[in-house]
């Protein structure tokens, strides 16, 4: 083994870093929509039926039926809560493939500290 071995697991183990980061990221900004997403359905569940509900559209506000209000709420909860679910198996093959990074590092400075002991007792001889 080689320090350009290890050099380069290493490499790889902060690629691998980097990319848990922008992956948390992801997480954190699906898991502030979910908590806003379920504010708006407790909201929609205290109005009363005859309530008129306004859909932001660019610039416009423009009218809805509540049940078609409450439908779109309920579908983007939906698709968001899967999307955690995806982004979570994410973070858990991330963290499995930086363990065995980790694991492969620590065993090529071990193959390496042994080396340089082992030339540090010829050199002794």
């Amino acid at each position: 083994m080689s320090v350009q071995t290890l050099q380069d697991l290493t490499d790889e183990f902060q690629s691998l870093s980097k990319d848990m980061s922008t992956i948390v990221q992801a997480r954190q900004k699906l898991d502030s929509q979910l908590q806003e997403n379920k504010s708006v359905q407790k909201e929609f569940a205290n109005l009363p039926s005859e309530a008129n509900i306004y859909k932001l559209i660019g610039p416009v506000l423009v009218k809805q039926d509540k049940s078609e209000a409450v439908m779109n709420v309920d579908k983007r909860l939906e698709f968001i809560t899967s999307e955690i679910t995806r982004i979570e198996k994410q973070i858990a093959d991330v963290q499995e493939k930086q363990e065995k990074k980790k694991m492969e590092i620590i065993q090529v400075q071990g193959q390496l500290q042994q080396g340089a002991q082992q030339q540090q007792a010829q050199v002794g001889v």
